[in-house]
Formats: C-alpha cells, sequence, structure tokens
C-alpha cells in the first residue's frame, strides 16, 4: 500500500517546541535508499529521566544499554541518539559496544558530560550497526539543531511507517505553561508490552525523578499498552521521557493537584502517539475501538481487549467488511478471563466513541438481535469503527485500539529483508 493509498494520514499541527531542547534528523548511511535514518534530540540544560522497555527476553543492545544509564544516572542526562534502518538486537558483544559507541559520539559532538546520552534503535534484527556511518553523522545532525525540527526527526526513526508522527500537549502547572512534545515510530510487531515501537516525549517541566517515572509508568499503561497491530511484540521498545525543568514551575515533588493535571497531558500526548501508531499500521484501512465493561475487573477487562485485538479471525473481518461477531464472541471466551454468555451484550458503531454515532446492537444475552445484516456490513465498511462489549458482571472496563488485516500486511512483511 503506498502513502497515497493509506487509508490515514499524520498528525494535523505542527508540534510546539520544548524550552532548552533541540532536534534534527538527516540520512547518515544507515538506509540505502537515502530516506532520514538519524535523528538526536538534546537540552542544553541536564535532564531528569524516566522510561519503560521493553519485556522481550532478546532486549536490543540499545535496551540493555539504556537500563544501565537510567539507573546510573537518572537525573543528569542530556540527549538521546536514536538510528532507524537497525535494530542492534541479537548482536552479542559487537552491537553492545556499538551501542556505547553511539551514545560517545553523541557526547563528544554536543559537549556533554560522559553517561548523558541515551540510544535508541530501530530496523533489521540481527545485523551489526554500520557504527562508522553512524558516528560520522551525530556532528552532522548536530549542527542541523533547531527547536522546531520535530518533523524532521521523526521522519528519520522511521521504518515501515508511511507518517511521521508527533504530538504536543500544554499545561498550567505550578503557576507556569509546562509543554510536552514526542515522537513516536512503530507499524508492525505492535502489541503490549509495549508495541513493536520507539518514542521519545520531552518536557520542561519541574519534576522529581520518582514522580516523573510514574507518571510516565500511567501513562503507558494508558497508551501504549492499549494498542496492538499484529499481536507481536518486538526487542527494541522503548518509551523514553527527559525533563529539563527549564519551565521554572514549583517542582512537582508530591501526588496532587499539579501531579494529576501532568499525568493528564502526559497521558493525551502518549495516547496521541500511540493511536497514530495503529492508523499507521502496515496495511491499515481499518482503526478499530474496542471497548469492554462490566468485566469482573478492570485487568480481566484488558485481558478480554487483548484476546480480540490478537485474533487474526476479528482482525480479517474488519478488513472483509464482515460483521462476524461470532469471532469476537469466540476470543472473548478463550480469553481466560470470567464471563457470563447469558449476560453478553455487543454493539457497533461507524467513528469512534466520542463521535456519538448511534450503535447497533447484534447481541443481547448471547444471541442475535435480529438486526440487519447490510446495517452491520455498512458499519464495517467504514474506516473507523468502534466495538462495545457489555458483560454484565462487575466494574471493569477497559480500552484498546487495534486495527484490521490484510493483504497488505502480509505483502510488506514477507518482503521486509527483500
Amino acid at each position: 500500500m503506498s502513502e497515497k493509498e493509506h487509508a490515514f494520514s499524520g498528525p494535523s499541527s505542527a508540534a510546539i517546541p520544548v524550552k532548552g531542547f533541540d532536534v534534527a534528523g538527516i540520512h547518515c548511511g544507515v538506509k540505502p535508499t537515502g530516506a532520514l535514518d538519524l535523528a538526536l534530540i538534546a537540552s542544553s540544560i541536564a535532564c531528569r529521566a524516566a522510561a519503560v522497555f521493553t519485556k522481550n527476553a532478546f532486549p536490543a543492545a540499545s535496551v540493555l544499554y539504556n537500563r544501565n544509564l537510567l539507573h546510573m544516572n537518572p537525573e543528569g542526562t542530556h540527549s538521546v541518539v536514536i538510528n532507524s534502518g537497525n535494530a542492534n538486537a541479537c548482536t552479542g558483544a559487537e552491537g553492545n559496544a556499538n551501542a556505547r559507541r553511539m551514545a560517545e559520539g553523541a557526547e563528544k559532538s554536543l559537549g556533554i558530560p560522559d553517561n548523558t546520552s541515551f540510544v535508541m534503535s530501530t530496523g533489521v534484527i540481527g545485523v551489526q550497526l554500520p557504527i562508522s556511518e553512524i558516528e560520522e553523522g551525530i556532528p552532522k545532525v548536530a549542527a542541523r539543531f533547531r527547536p522546531d525540527g520535530w518533523q524532521e526527526a521523526s521522519e528519520a526513526i522511521m521504518t515501515t511507517d508511511v507518517f511521521p508522527k508527533w504530538a504536543s500537549k500544554q499545561v498550567v502547572v505550578g503557576g507556569q505553561t509546562v509543554t510536552i512534545t514526542g515522537i513516536s515510530k512503530g507499524a508492525g510487531m505492535i502489541h503490549p508490552n509495549m508495541a513493536t515501537m520507539l518514542a521519545t516525549l520531552v518536557t520542561d517541566a519541574v519534576i522529581a525523578q520518582p514522580l516523573l517515572q510514574k507518571a510516565l509508568t500511567v501513562a503507558v499503561n494508558r497508551s501504549f499498552n492499549r494498542i496492538s497491530v499484529d499481536g507481536d511484540s518486538s526487542t527494541n521498545d522503548t518509551v523514553l521521557m527527559l525533563a529539563n525543568g527549564a519551565a521554572g514551575n514549583q517542582e512537582i515533588t508530591e501526588k496532587g493537584a499539579d501531579y494529576d493535571a501532568f499525568v493528564e497531558a502526559l497521558t493525551a500526548a502518549s495516547m496521541e502517539l500511540a493511536k497514530l501508531i495503529v492508523r499507521n499500521g502496515e496495511g491499515v484501512t481499518k482503526f478499530v475501538t474496542i471497548q469492554v465493561e462490566g468485566a469482573g475487573d478492570d485487568g480481566e477487562a484488558h485481558q478480554i481487549a487483548n484476546s480480540v485485538v490478537k485474533s487474526s479471525l476479528v482482525k480479517t473481518a474488519f478488513y472483509g467488511h464482515d460483521a462476524n461477531w461470532g469471532r469476537i464472541l469466540g476470543a472473548v471466551g478463550y480469553s481466560g478471563a470470567t464471563v457470563d454468555p447469558t449476560n453478553a451484550q455487543l454493539f457497533i458503531a461507524a467513528g469512534q466513541p466520542e463521535a456519538g454515532s448511534k450503535e447497533l446492537q447484534l447481541v443481547d444475552a448471547g444471541t442475535p438481535t435480529g438486526y440487519q445484516e447490510e446495517d452491520a456490513s455498512a458499519i464495517f465498511a467504514e474506516s473507523e469503527i468502534s466495538v462495545r462489549l457489555s458483560l454484565g458482571l462487575g466494574e471493569g472496563a477497559a480500552t484498546v485500539w487495534t486495527c484490521d488485516l490484510g493483504h497488505n500486511y502480509v505483502s510488506i512483511n514477507a518482503e521486509y529483508r527483500t
């Protein structure tokens, strides 16, 4: 599927620059196509850092490096350097050494202390980084630094992505306007925890590092851990956040109104980036919201929703405009969560839940309602669809975002290395 044929497009407004941060992207030679493949984001002021990483048992060299750096220096980092076109995963000692060389290259070019730059890589697994090209490219990308280089940086971290992804939010905290801006990439191997994706968010807020970590974890669990394209989790997943304190707000040192406002803005930005990843999914023609309510608890609701979005049969039904609700209930039934078929109700609607479209009920008490098949098919033919499952067992609820699965997904991944 070409960019023109893709069902969705990227952000509708420009990213908002964040005080103290500069960003840029260039082509350094990792990608043979000549596309942008190296991004650098840095703050002139030392940052407090937080991160959430993949739970894959084969973590990439960048993940190993970043976990160690976050533990060693959570309050004095400055930058992150990101390459696309090569994952630097399953590359052994040489890959680990190359991740360190990337970080050292950024530190040297920026004139910042040792052990103050994170690294990220994305692309093909099992191939050594062309580290010489990256080391030569880092000074060049640093020379292009500017506060508004977010689109360029976002393009530089893309792999099979069709469009670049960024998001910005502003909120008043401690009497000052605080800005949060982030970029993300991801189109395939998308599923919690987290999804095959990279995201970097930066803010000028003054916030204690432990609370920054708590805030990021909350935001990730409500956003990046609520999306699925194909049920595969990657070796490289990282969500990184840097906070340089340039906004000058009264420091957030405890949970309260300011912390809540910051978490809400961070979650909103993360949700925006996460939804863009789904809309940019490989071969995607549908953006689907799955809402589960009335489960025993929130954990079981999320378990059920994840079972539905992992089902290839459900996802191909979306692709084929086939309102085959039996596939949805089948996925609910094998989720392992507690369900009572006699209480189950299933509704569908065109668009997203907040759009307020009229719902069509397909199932009541576990059996069909007598709806008109052409009405259901018309909803499944829309590019955005909402599915709501009510279980009648408790107060548990969860929302996840997913997509369809069609011919182009197979083509993209069958030809990925060729």
